[in-house]
């Protein structure tokens, strides 16, 4: 692995993903976790959720996305951690748009800090969302 170059205010390639129903079929099979809140409108509704969520875990997954692409091996990632703050609600037909970014916010000893941003329409789903990447 060649060193990464890193500043503090850099901001990361973002992107998004549009997950859909399908995908929280595939992510409960790959996953085990079948709660039907992510699959059944009517236990969701029953939750008084809007509709079903996304797993908490696939959009924590998806949103690392954002560091690992920049630093090209997954085995960079030294920690990360997240607070989830609002769930990722995917309609039947249209499905969720979650947008994702990233911004390095520290850089010492080899290593820098990354805050990491996931938003669906007005909503912050993920909250102190933070990666640490290995730059040597």
């Amino acid at each position: 692995m060649s060193p990464l170059a890193a500043e503090v205010g850099q901001v990361l390639p973002g992107f998004s993903r549009t997950l859909t129903r399908a995908d929280l079929v595939r992510y409960a099979g790959a996953s085990g976790d079948f709660n039907p809140i992510h699959w059944s409108d009517a236990a969701a509704a029953a939750l008084g959720l809007p509709d079903v969520i996304a797993h908490g875990m696939l959009t924590m997954g998806t949103a690392l996305r954002v560091v690992t692409d920049w630093a090209g091996d997954v085995a960079r990632v030294r920690s990360y951690s997240v607070r989830f703050t609002k769930p990722v609600v995917v309609a039947a037909e249209t499905g969720a748009v979650v947008v994702f970014g990233g911004t390095i916010t520290k850089v010492e000893d080899g290593v820098a800090t990354v805050a990491i941003e996931a938003t669906c329409g007005e909503a912050k789903v993920l909250g102190a969302a933070v990666a640490e990447v290995d730059l040597g």
